[in-house]
C-alpha cells in the first residue's frame, strides 16, 4: 500500500484500457452522502493516476466525471458514471455514485457492479443515517471496505476526531477493526490561524509523504514527529495482528517480538480484502498545477494491493430462463457468456448505451447475444427474452468513449446499439440463454400525475416514458384505469425533477403535472328500492321497459353481485342480461360523486314489457335509471383506499414518525425491534394521506427511515372528508 518502497506507472492520459484477465481489475465504487466529496476525490485519483492532465480536465475541456447536462445544471451528481484508471498495471474502474437519496437506485447498481467500496465521509458532515444504512448492507453480504476522510481543509476538521466517529458507526462490536493506516500533517498557519494539511506519516512504515511541492515525495520523518504515532501505530499493528492467519503472531509481538512491516501489509491486505479489516484513509483534491492530491497515491495502493480482484466476487445466483439453476465458476473468461445491464442511457450521437459487467465469458464487439429481462412487470417493464447484436464496446472517457476490443469476466464496459435491453438485464450466448438473479432495487413511493402539454407531445409521450422506465427501473410507469391517469411513480422530488427533465431534454416532450387523483370506490349503507321507467312510444319505434330493483350492501370485497327474482315472466328471461348490463354500466360510472359502486347486491324483483316496443336497449337504459333512482333514497358512502404501511425507522425517532401517522387518520397496528437501535412500525393509513410520505418521512427521520405500502382494501370514509369531495366532483362535472 502506501508504505510499499516501488515505483508507480499511471496510465497515459485518456489511452481506453482494456484489460486481458480478471486478476488484473479492481471494481470499486464510491459511497457517502451528497456533498461529500466524491466525484472531486474520482477526479483526484484520476489525475494521481495519469488519466487526465491537470486536475479533473480531459482533452475536450470537460472533466473526467462529464456525463449529463443535468448534473451541470443540478450542480450535484444524478447517476452512477464510471471512470476507469490504471495504477501499477491494474485496472481501476472507479463507479461514482450519488449520495442523494432520491437517485440511491443508482447507488445499488454501482454496488451491484462493485467488488469493493471506498465510503467517503466529510471531515466536516461526519457521518449520516444513510450512509451507516449502506454499510450494514456492504456488512450483511461481506463487501470489502475504506473509508477516505475528505474536506480536512475545513476549518474545524479534526481527522482523529472523525476516525473514531468512524469507528463508532462502522466498527460495530470491533471499533479497532476500523482504524487511520496514516495521519494527516499539518503545516504552518495560515492568517486565519487554519494550519492547512501538507502531508501524511506512514503508520507502519514511519515515512513522511510530503505533498506540499502539489507531487508525492517521500522522506524520514524528524526524530521529534515519531513519538506523536507511536499509540496510534501501537494500535494499529495490534488491530492487523488480531486479524491474521497466523495464530502465533499475537503472542510473538506482545512477548516483545519485532513483526516485520512486510507481514503487517501481507495480513493487513488480506484482511482488508476478506472484510474483516476497514482502514481510514485521508484525501484532498489537487491544488491548481499540481500533479497529485493529498493521499490519492495511498488510495491507488490500497486499491490495487488491499482490495480484492473479480475472482473473489460472488457470482450472482444464475438460472436458464425457464427457472432451472445453472451453476457457473466465477470469473471463468473462458465460460459461458453471462453478463448484466447496471446502466442504460441514451447518447445523443450514438444512441443507447448500456453499461455492462461481465460476471463470465468474455464480451466482444459485433456478437449476438440473449438479452434476457424478467421481474419487473410490476414496474412497467415487460418479460423479454431476444436476440441482439452488440455494438462497438468502449470505455468512457468523460464525455468520450473510446473503444476496446474485448471485455474479460470481471470487467466492465459500455455497449452500444444494445436497442432492447434494460437496466438489469441478463445477457449471455445466443445458443445458452441465461438469466441473472436480481438485484434489490427501492420501490417508488411518490407519485407524479403527469399529461402532455399539446397534441404534439401526446404521440411521444408514450415511447419516452418507456424509454425513461427502461434506463431507470427504480420509476413505476402505470396507467390508471380508475382515475384514467399517467402515473410515473419516483423515489422523491429531486428524482421526479429529473425524470421530467430528462423527457424534455432527452426526448423532447413537454408534459404537464397535474394533481394525483387517488382511486375511490362508491357503496350503499343501507337498503334501497328503485324503479326504472323507460317509456318512449310517440312518433317512430317505440321504447318500453320497467324495472323494479332492491340493493342492499354487502362486505368489503364483494363487488356487485345481480339476482335474479323475477316471477311469472314480468321481465321476459332475454331481457334479464340487458338489466344486468344496464345496471353494471352505471354502477362503474358511480351514483354520487362519480366513482365506481361496489359491494352490493342488486335484485331484479319485477318489471314490464311490451310485445313489441322493449328492447335490449330499452332494458338497459331502465336498469341504469332503477339504480340511481335507488341511490337517491339511500345513503351512499364514499370508500377510500387504505394502504398498509411498514416504516423502519431508527429508535429516537419511533415517537416522532408514530405520532406523524396519526395525524394522518392512521391506525398504529404494533411495533416491533429489529436488530439494534431500529424498529418496525406496521399502520394503516388511508392513501389520501400518503401521497407526500415518500417526502415527509425523509425529512422528519432526516433520511434514516424508509417504508414500503401495500394495498389493504377500501374502506368508508369520514363524513366530512366525503362531503368535501363531492363538493369537489360537484364542482369538477
Amino acid at each position: 500500500m502506501g508504505d510499499k518502497a516501488q515505483t508507480h506507472h499511471p496510465g497515459a492520459a485518456g489511452r481506453a484500457l482494456e484489460a486481458d484477465q480478471p486478476a488484473s481489475v479492481r471494481n470499486v465504487v464510491l459511497v457517502g452522502h451528497s456533498g461529500s466529496g466524491k466525484t472531486t476525490l474520482v477526479e483526484a485519483l484520476a489525475l494521481s493516476a495519469g488519466a487526465v492532465n491537470r486536475a479533473g480536465r480531459v482533452e475536450d475541456g470537460g472533466t473526467v466525471s462529464d456525463y449529463d447536462e443535468i448534473e451541470h445544471r443540478q450542480q450535484r451528481s444524478v447517476q452512477l458514471s464510471l471512470v476507469p484508471v490504471e495504477w501499477d498495471g491494474i485496472k481501476i474502474n472507479l463507479l461514482d455514485t450519488p449520495g442523494y437519496a432520491d437517485f440511491v437506485g443508482e447507488l445499488r447498481a454501482g454496488l451491484r457492479a462493485a467488488d469493493a467500496a471506498l465510503f467517503v465521509v466529510s471531515a466536516s458532515d461526519g457521518v449520516d443515517g444513510s450512509t451507516r444504512m449502506v454499510w450494514e448492507e456492504c456488512a450483511a453480504v461481506g463487501m470489502p471496505r475504506a473509508i477516505v476522510i475528505t474536506h480536512l481543509e475545513a476549518a474545524r476538521a479534526d481527522f482523529e476526531e472523525m476516525t473514531r466517529t468512524c469507528a463508532e458507526a462502522f466498527g460495530g462490536d470491533d471499533p479497532d477493526a476500523v482504524l487511520p493506516l496514516y495521519l494527516p500533517l499539518r503545516g504552518p498557519e495560515g492568517p486565519d490561524g487554519h494550519a492547512p494539511v501538507t502531508g501524511l506519516i506512514g503508520l507502519l512504515s514511519q515515512k513522511l509523504f510530503d505533498y506540499s511541492t502539489g507531487e508525492r515525495k517521500e522522506s524520514e520523518p524528524g526524530a521529534d514527529q515519531l513519538p506523536d504515532i507511536e499509540e496510534a501505530r501501537n494500535r494499529l499493528i495490534e488491530g492487523i495482528i488480531a486479524e491474521s492467519e497466523d495464530e502465533t503472531l499475537m503472542d510473538r509481538y506482545l512477548g516483545g517480538e519485532q513483526v516485520d512491516v512486510k507481514t503487517l501489509i501481507q495480513d493487513l491486505e488480506r484482511a482488508v480484502a476478506r472484510g474483516s479489516f476497514f482502514p481510514v484513509l485521508a484525501a484532498a483534491p489537487a491544488a491548481e498545477g499540481a500533479k497529485q492530491g493529498l493521499g490519492t497515491v495511498e488510495l491507488l495502493e490500497l486499491v490495487t494491493g488491499g482490495f480484492p480482484t473479480p475472482f473473489e466476487h460472488p457470482l450472482p445466483e444464475v438460472t436458464t430462463v425457464d427457472g432451472q439453476a445453472r451453476e457457473l465458476k466465477p470469473c471463468d473468461t473462458g465460460g459461458p457468456l453471462v453478463a448484466e445491464v447496471v446502466k442504460t442511457a441514451s447518447d445523443p450521437y450514438v444512441g443507447r448505451v448500456s453499461l455492462v459487467r461481465v460476471f463470465s465469458g468474455t464480451l466482444r464487439p459485433d456478437q449476438t447475444v440473449h438479452v434476457s429481462g424478467h421481474g419487473l412487470a410490476d414496474r412497467g417493464h415487460e418479460d423479454h427474452d431476444v436476440d441482439e447484436k452488440v455494438g462497438a464496446l468502449s470505455m468512457p472517457f468523460g464525455k468520450q468513449q473510446r473503444p476496446v476490443t474485448h471485455a474479460v469476466a470481471g470487467d466492465l464496459v459500455c455497449v452500444a446499439k444494445l436497442g432492447r435491453a434494460e437496466t438489469g438485464d441478463t445477457l449471455s450466448a445466443k445458443d445458452d440463454p441465461l438469466l441473472m438473479e436480481p438485484w434489490r432495487m427501492p420501490d417508488p413511493l411518490l407519485p407524479l400525475a403527469i399529461q402532455a402539454h399539446s397534441k404534439a407531445d401526446e404521440d411521444k409521450l408514450s415511447q419516452g416514458l418507456s424509454r425513461l422506465v427502461a434506463e431507470d427501473p427504480t420509476m413505476r410507469l402505470e396507467q390508471n384505469q380508475d382515475t384514467h391517469q399517467v402515473v410515473l411513480w419516483c423515489l422523491g422530488e429531486a428524482h421526479a425533477d429529473v425524470a421530467l427533465e430528462r423527457l424534455r431534454s432527452r426526448y423532447g416532450v413537454q408534459v404537464d403535472v397535474v394533481p394525483h387523483r387517488v382511486s375511490l370506490r362508491e357503496t350503499f349503507a343501507n337498503k334501497a328500492a328503485g324503479r326504472g321507467r323507460h317509456v318512449k312510444q310517440s312518433g317512430g319505434h317505440g321504447q318500453y321497459a320497467i324495472c323494479e330493483i332492491e340493493v342492499e350492501p354487502l362486505p368489503g370485497g364483494s363487488g356487485i353481485e345481480f339476482v335474479d327474482k323475477v316471477v311469472g315472466g314480468a321481465v321476459p328471461r332475454q331481457f334479464i342480461p340487458s338489466v344486468e348490463k344496464g345496471v353494471r354500466t352505471q354502477a362503474a360510472k358511480g351514483v354520487a360523486a362519480g366513482y365506481p359502486l361496489v359491494d352490493v347486491r342488486v335484485t331484479l324483483l319485477d318489471g314490464k314489457a311490451h310485445s313489441v316496443d322493449s328492447s335490449d336497449a330499452a332494458f338497459q337504459t331502465a336498469g341504469a335509471l332503477a339504480l340511481r333512482e335507488a341511490a337517491a333514497d339511500a345513503k351512499i358512502h364514499l370508500l377510500e383506499p387504505v394502504a398498509e404501511v411498514s416504516v423502519l425507522v431508527g429508535d429516537d425517532y419511533v415517537g416522532a414518525v408514530m405520532s406523524d401517522l396519526s395525524s394522518r387518520r392512521g391506525r398504529v397496528l404494533g411495533t416491533e425491534q429489529v436488530g439494534t437501535g431500529r424498529t418496525v412500525i406496521k399502520a394503516e393509513v388511508p392513501e389520501f394521506e400518503i401521497g407526500r410520505y415518500a417526502v415527509d418521512l425523509r425529512s422528519l427521520s432526516h433520511g434514516t427511515a424508509r417504508f414500503d405500502r401495500s394495498y389493504a382494501r377500501h374502506e368508508p370514509m369520514p363524513p366530512q372528508v366525503a362531503e368535501r369531495i363531492r363538493e369537489q366532483a360537484g364542482e369538477n362535472s
